[in-house]
């Protein structure tokens, strides 16, 4: 005998047994009753299967139209068409089912095709099979003529206007998310979206086909069981024709009753699916009941007309009379409703509008410093209430930007604020706190500067511009033309601010470039060059020492955006020397080929003034310390004949239009430099390693 006990269940590979995994999962049984469907078709089945398919088809058919009634928008049904085939081969296939018992055992009574077709026949048809066949006729024309027809022209129109407007909806994700008002993964589910949408409409265009060619299958199917019916029962069973009439015309009725109530409710859910706008407006109750509620007015005017209506001789007065009075009862109550809830929004503005309680400033707020603090006189105002105030703002935002960009620094975002103790149109621009410029401008008025420094030919006040302190001259708004023609360089107050704003952040750059946001610069980079900042920060340089590097390049206006490199230089320096100083200027020579380009000209080339050997000696003699503790320390009469020579040599190459860059042997460029900024601090100072090997130079001069 077998041991009962050793006999293992069939397990799935997931260890569920046999019988679990398949009641578990749906696709199974979803294809078991596809299979189930379509063997129906070919295979008869005895009346009582008839029955439950039927009840079945009835009670699948009123699950979709409650669902249809209670969702928020049509894609959360977005299984509709599909769900749309599967119930109309299941009419189909129940219709096909009944008629073949019809045609077989019609002549047996009202119970040939089971009980749910001698139920619909009888209580439709009231005894008489011409009632039944008026009524019939009249659900297959509303189903056919009216929904089905009007259910598909909605989705062949929702179709198309949802492809058409694809490449709009598209477009505008794509500038939600250039412009930063969506992340990614919004972009992505909005597409996502979008796609099913357009999949759905198209999909629910197909669908109505179903619905239409189900309403003509029935129609057919009918008139098909009637007349061969008739046929069978009055030359197979020797009915006669009346008797054969009677009863297969009552069994085909109650069958197509039977089959197009079913396929009536699902034409109402796919009209009132597609009928549904796509941004969803909740259940079909709340967008019907929420929008007819909103007009009191109509209702009380509805009222009105049933109650005139109620006492017109001939009228019945009864049932115009009770709903003309709920008509207007509704109405008096839908208009209380209204009054409450614009008298609740009256209060919450009111509540809002009033000011909030003014809270003790903490003390630490005190404490807080604006890196840029932009600073206007009451007159100014206006330049941040209007359009030029909107246009300030975004040249400001433009700004930080272009500087990213250029320079690889991020500029602070800047404080704007009223000062009414400065004078009406002053200006002031702070850096921490201290004031680092201030001008004076003309709302509604241009500021028109000549590039050759001539006189301006225009009438206005004279001024000076405040950024570069460049004779310029305040005209009136109507003299642009004239002044562009005449070759005149125009700008309006805004760009002044922008411009004055753009050079106090160029020279103080490195100030403003703190440790934490050095920190950020290297946590911004790629995951590829993390490797190179764990290796180089701070095992060969502390953080503190690469804000010091990176400030030294940004005082003299070097972009620290390529930072790997400026790593790598650091990394190279690092073994030789700790001093900072020492290790910028390598990293300038790394960066030669960006320093070479920064000042190469419309030309092509680099302009150049070189020092002569007597002074590149002097230099060098003058320095004193070793190592990392070496100075300048040049007399102080030697120190004025270098800068008068300077000047000499630049105001020269300055009256031809040119501003060449100096050039020096590496080891006193610092040094020069450090002379130079202080009154010349717009003067480049470069080393020969600095100028890149393919680089065109030109020399002009020698001092």
């Amino acid at each position: 005998m077998t041991d009962q006990a050793n006999i293992a269940p069939v397990e799935t590979p997931d260890g569920e047994d046999l019988f679990t995994g398949l009641f578990k999962r749906g696709e199974i049984w979803l294809a078991v009753g596809l299979m189930i469907i379509l063997t129906v078709l070919v295979l008869p089945i005895p009346p009582l299967m008839v029955d439950f398919g039927l009840a079945i088809s009835i009670t699948f058919s009123v699950v979709i139209l409650m669902t249809v009634l209670f969702i928020g928008k049509p894609l959360d049904f977005s299984s509709f068409p599909t769900v749309l085939l599967l119930s109309t081969l299941l009419r189909l296939s129940m219709n096909l089912s009944t008629t073949r018992l019809i045609l077989t055992r019609g002549n047996e009574g009202e119970e040939a095709a089971g009980q749910v077709v001698r139920a619909f026949a009888s209580m439709v048809m009231g005894g008489d099979f011409i009632i039944g066949v008026i009524v019939f006729a009249i659900l297959t024309i509303v189903n056919f003529v009216v929904i089905t027809k009007g259910s598909g022209r909605i989705a062949e129109v929702a179709a198309r206007f949802t492809l058409d407007a694809m490449p709009g909806k598209q477009m505008a994700i794509d500038a939600d998310l250039s412009s930063g008002l969506i992340d990614e993964n919004d972009a992505r589910r909005r597409r996502k979206e979008l796609e099913d949408e357009s999949n759905f409409f198209g999909s629910m265009d197909g669908a109505a086909k179903f619905v239409r060619g189900d309403a003509i299958a029935g129609l057919v199917i009918t008139f098909i069981n009637i007349i061969g019916g008739i046929t069978i029962g009055a030359f197979r069973h020797n009915m006669p024709v009346l008797a054969a009439a009677d009863s297969y015309v009552r069994l085909t009725v109650g069958d197509g009753l039977v089959t197009q109530i079913p396929a009536l409710l699902v034409s109402v859910a796919a009209g009132l699916l597609v009928s549904k706008t796509s941004v969803g407006t909740g259940s079909t109750d709340k967008a019907l009941f929420g929008q007819l509620s909103g007009y009191p007015s109509a209702l009380g005017l509805s009222s009105a007309m049933l109650l005139t209506l109620a006492i017109i001789p001939g009228m019945p007065f009864f049932p115009f009379a009770v709903l003309g009075g709920v008509s207007g009862f509704a109405a008096y109550n839908m208009a209380q409703n209204v009054r409450a809830k614009r008298e609740a929004q009256a209060e919450a503005e009111a509540e809002a509008a009033k000011p909030a309680p003014v809270a003790e400033e903490p003390l630490s707020r005190a404490l807080s410093i604006d890196l840029v603090r932009l600073e206007l006189g009451y007159a100014l105002l206006g330049l941040i209430n209007s359009e030029a105030g909107q246009r300030l703002t975004d040249q400001i935002k433009g700004l930080r930007r272009q500087l990213a960009g250029d320079m690889g620094f991020i500029m602070p975002p800047v404080r704007i604020q009223d000062n009414l103790q400065l004078p009406p149109n002053t200006y002031v621009i702070r850096i921490k706190e201290i004031e680092a410029g201030r001008g004076e401008l003309r709302p509604g008025m241009l500021l028109v500067m000549d590039p050759k420094g001539e006189p301006i030919a225009l009438p206005g006040e004279a001024t000076i511009e405040p950024t570069f302190g460049l004779p310029a001259m305040w005209a009136d708004i109507t003299y642009r033309e004239e002044a562009l023609f005449k070759g005149y360089t125009v700008v309006d107050p805004p760009t002044v601010i922008t411009t004055h704003l753009t050079e106090l952040i160029k020279d103080n750059m490195a100030e403003l470039l703190s440790y934490s946001e050095t920190q950020k610069l290297l946590d911004e980079l790629n995951k590829d060059q993390q490797k190179l900042v764990a290796d180089v920060v701070p095992s060969q340089i502390a953080l503190s020492g690469l804000q010091r590097v990176l400030q030294n390049l940004l005082a003299e206006r070097v972009s620290v955006r390529d930072l790997p490199t400026i790593l790598e230089g650091i990394a190279e320096a690092a073994t030789i020397t700790r001093n900072l100083s020492a290790i910028s200027e390598h990293v300038r020579s790394r960066l030669s080929r960006q320093i070479s380009d920064a000042h190469t000209n419309e030309m092509g080339y680099i302009p150049l003034i070189t020092l002569s050997a007597e002074w590149e000696q002097i230099f060098a003699e003058s320095l004193a310390g070793e190592n990392d503790d070496r100075r300048l320390a040049m007399p102080p009469t030697k120190l004025q004949q270098f800068i008068n020579a300077v000047r000499q040599a630049y105001d020269k190459l300055a009256a031809m239009g040119e501003s060449p860059v100096l050039l020096t042997t590496p080891g006193i460029r610092p040094y020069v430099r450090s002379i130079m900024e202080r009154f010349r601090p717009s003067t480049v100072v470069l080393s020969q390693n600095e100028i890149y090997a393919k680089a065109k130079i030109k020399t002009l001069g020698h001092i």
